[in-house]
């Protein structure tokens, strides 16, 4: 149940308003924190989970211009 995160559009694509992020705390068990993407024009869809390690790595990715070729 991701009823009770609170999503915010992310950096540039804010502008164009495709990807949101969010974190979720404590999910499972008090577990460690998610971080969540989806997309904000398709609110059902599909939400991928990172943990804060894989969150990292991505962030990592995203700077090096690892996925520029994709936009």
């Amino acid at each position: 149940d991701l009823s009770h995160v609170t999503w915010k559009k992310a950096g540039k694509a804010a502008m164009r308003g495709l990807v949101e992020v969010a974190v979720a705390r404590g999910t499972c068990s008090d577990a460690e924190a998610l971080f969540l993407i989806r997309d904000s024009k398709r609110l059902e869809s599909t939400v991928l989970a990172f943990s804060p390690g894989e969150w990292d790595a991505f962030i990592a990715e995203i700077k090096s211009g690892k996925f520029d070729h994709l936009v």
